[in-house]
């Protein structure tokens, strides 16, 4: 192993001074659960997404559960959404007692396969979970085209897309339910966390019902519960966090931009065709570069791959393992061959790091690496 080399992560948070000793206020302050960081942080949000409602969160997945229950999603029901995506995106469906109804995915994009959607509508569809596949948005256009076709409600997978655009607007700044997460590894965090974009009031209220047990609150003493809620409210130690990276998303997304850039120039014209191994898509106008994916031609084992870049101090992801592959979905009656795709990219696909205090140097040096393995 080289010693004289730094280690590379997939990836790594970016948090400023101002931002440590905002988060130490509030510490002081006593007022640690959701307070006026987490009004603060809404505002904001809704502000970014164009003054749609915004409601925030423990996690980005809960968001998405919270969707399907506020369009009255539940046993019954079928969502389809994407094999090509953390487990999360189809375990919350199960979780509203729905079932899940996987497409298969484009093998460029990795986004789910909008014509495959449409052939696996029935009458029990009610709506479609896609997901922005490391920012790069899906084709909206013909999504929301399908969904007014066969009145389907749609959730947005958006965990990987703040900052991402289609056609010149904002993700989450049009459309239906949009969720996106602030967990540490995306381009601006909370520690953990997510937020909703909402329709209207009326589900920015009901939304506020289910991230905390339900409850609704009148005048000093009055109190009552009329849905079934969880625990998922915010802290404002969170907030706090997710304030001071607000500040810089538009600093952070640029900076993706130009190493993502620097990755292709890096890489060259002529890779593909010399390594057999697939690049993502060049796209420099929608998505917000939250990661940067390479498949692998067949003839390399990923795990050996991932093993040799380690030896060189530069750490990998992969992201992600078909869902349907796994055990628990085996078990509800999904087989290998279901959704060839997924499952070729699943099994082949690595993601370089990519974070924004990364220098071009540091993208030299990957490329490098990956070249020497594969060529």
């Amino acid at each position: 192993m080289s010693e004289s080399l730094n280690f590379l992560p997939f990836t790594k948070p970016t948090i400023d001074e101002e931002t440590i000793a905002a988060v130490a206020d509030v510490l002081r302050s006593g007022w640690l659960t959701s307070g006026p960081k987490v009004q603060a942080l809404e505002a904001q949000l809704s502000e970014y997404f164009g003054g749609r409602p915004v409601r925030t969160f423990n996690s980005g997945t809960c968001t998405m559960e919270i969707a399907l229950r506020i369009a009255g999603i539940g046993a019954g029901d079928e969502v389809i959404t994407t094999p090509n995506s953390w487990v999360a995106t189809a375990n919350v469906i199960i979780e509203t007692g729905a079932t899940p109804v996987f497409a298969d995915i484009d093998p460029k994009t990795h986004n789910i396969d909008l014509d495959k959607v449409e052939a696996a509508i029935t009458p029990r569809t009610k709506a479609i979970i896609p997901v922005h596949m490391c920012g790069l948005p899906c084709d909206m256009d013909n999504l929301y085209e399908i969904a007014s076709k066969y009145k389907l409600r749609v959730i947005e997978d958006a965990a990987q897309a703040i900052g991402s655009s289609w056609k010149g607007k904002r993700i989450g700044a049009f459309g239906d339910f949009v969720s996106f997460s602030f967990q540490v590894n995306k381009n601006i965090m909370t520690g953990e966390g997510g937020c909703l974009v909402l329709n209207n009031a009326e589900e920015a209220r009901l939304a506020e019902k289910y991230r905390l047990q339900g409850v609704t609150r009148n005048g000093l003493d009055g109190i009552d519960v009329d849905v079934l809620g969880g625990k998922y409210n915010m802290t404002d130690i969170a907030a706090a966090i997710g304030l001071g990276q607000m500040k810089r998303l538009t600093e952070f997304n640029a900076k993706r931009l130009e190493l993502a850039q620097y990755y292709f120039e890096q890489f060259g014209s002529d890779f593909e065709t010399r390594t057999g191994a697939e690049l993502p898509v060049a796209d420099f106008e929608n998505s917000n570069w939250h990661m940067f994916h390479l498949v692998l031609p067949e003839r390399i084992n990923r795990a050996v791959f991932m093993q040799q870049m380690l030896d060189v101090q530069i750490g990998l992801g992969y992201h992600y393992r078909a869902i349907h592959l796994f055990t628990y979905y085996r078990n509800r009656g999904f087989k290998e061959g279901m959704f060839p795709v997924a499952e070729r990219i699943g099994k082949q696909i690595v993601t370089l790091p990519l974070f924004p205090t990364m220098t071009k140097a540091d993208v030299e040096r990957i490329v490098s690496a990956v070249k020497s393995r594969l060529l």
